[in-house]
């Protein structure tokens, strides 16, 4: 893609709720060669906003997702998670970090078989500590509904549409009231009608709740709906500039 800007090292403000700075991660293979799998990433990204990164399978897109979320931890660089540093946290104190900040959501949708999308959508209050089942019951059906689902609140997995089922993994990992939202290819198992209508109440729940949203996607026109576009090329990330989108979107060009 012609017109990307050069790799930057943008400077962390005090409104950043996610600030990489020059982080790479890479792994030793068998045969004792290392793998760099992202280098000298820079991404600095305010609360609120919406950032989109782009690239082909295997460019890093999802390694770095899971750095920004702490499932994983850069080999190298800075990561700041409000400020402060998340490196030499013990694995409890990670993992209740990232239980108070991320949501989740998959290309896969990973529902509970023989459980109602009430049932899904409230588990995750079950193992925040939500204790009062009708409490949890309730907090489910009212996200159901705000994504446009209060007419399928019984309804179990299999009977559900793929756009429906999405809609269901986005109120799962919305009920906490994550601060910060990782969609990792949420579109890439619908079809672009559905598609556009579970970006379109993905972003409007996350405006209305002043949600951080991050998007991993190959799809341009995903891409182009985020404030701020990158893309990821053999681990490194290079800001997109407008142009260069819309010309490799009338290209109907890939990444």
């Amino acid at each position: 893609m012609e017109g990307t800007s050069a790799p930057s090292t943008p400077v962390t403000t005090a409104d950043d709720v996610v600030s990489l700075t020059d982080v790479s991660r890479t792994v030793r293979l068998p045969d004792g060669e290392d793998l760099h799998i992202l280098t000298g990433v820079n991404l600095h990204i305010a609360r609120g906003e919406h950032v989109a990164v782009v690239g082909r399978s295997g460019s890093g897109k999802s390694t770095l997702l899971n750095i920004v979320g702490l499932l994983d931890a850069p080999t190298g660089g800075r990561y700041l998670l409000d400020g402060r540093p998340v490196s030499g946290l013990s694995a409890r104190r990670t993992a209740k970090l990232r239980g108070q900040t991320f949501g989740f959501v998959f290309q896969q949708f990973n529902l509970l078989p023989g459980r109602t999308a009430t049932e899904n959508v409230a588990n995750p209050l079950m193992y925040a500590g939500g204790r009062d089942f009708l409490h949890r019951k309730r907090t489910a059906r009212a996200m159901l509904e705000r994504v446009g689902l209060g007419h399928r609140l019984d309804t179990m997995p299999e009977k559900l549409s793929g756009g429906e089922q999405q809609r269901v993994a986005l109120a799962r990992s919305l009920v906490r009231r994550p601060r910060v939202l990782l969609a990792d290819e949420p579109t890439g198992a619908l079809d672009v009608d559905t598609g556009s209508a579970v970006m379109d109440v993905l972003e409007e729940l996350v405006r209305d709740d002043g949600t951080t949203l991050v998007t991993i996607t190959h799809d341009l026109s995903v891409a182009a709906r985020a404030d701020r576009r990158f893309r990821l090329d053999h681990g490194v990330l290079t800001e997109i500039t407008a142009d260069a989108l819309a010309a490799a979107t009338a290209h109907r060009e890939t990444v």
